[in-house]
């Protein structure tokens, strides 16, 4: 059974930092695609960042520069670093996972995995 569980949320000031971790199970971990999504009040999940099983990492457009993923093999961790924060990043983050080494598009249905989500407030 996949297990996935975020911490690392809370309330920053415009262009503040904050890391979400997102604790995986083994399996998932070195052999699925990872991910975080967030979903804001009244919109759509959306994926911010991705790395498959290769190491391979994708990031939305609204994110590029600012957040970076990473993954602690050792701990089976999955890191965003998120610097820069906006009010518009904004939202509750989720980790995910799909079963399968490569990642495809940011399509929430191919993620059969998901953490409980973490609050994400940035204050302008």
């Amino acid at each position: 059974q996949v297990q996935l569980v975020e911490s690392g949320g809370g309330s920053v000031q415009a262009g503040g930092s904050l890391r979400l971790a997102c604790r995986a199970s083994e399996y998932a971990f070195n052999h699925f695609c990872m991910a975080w999504f967030r979903q804001a009040p009244g919109k759509e999940r959306e994926g911010v960042a991705r790395i498959d099983s290769a190491g391979a990492i994708i990031y939305a457009n609204s994110v590029k520069g600012r957040f970076t993923l990473s993954k602690d093999n050792a701990e089976k961790v999955l890191y965003l670093q998120m610097n820069g924060l906006q009010a518009e990043d904004t939202a509750e983050y989720y980790c995910a996972s799909r079963p399968a080494g490569r990642c495809g598009e940011w399509h929430v249905p191919l993620y059969g995995y998901w953490g409980q989500g973490t609050q994400v407030t940035v204050s302008s």
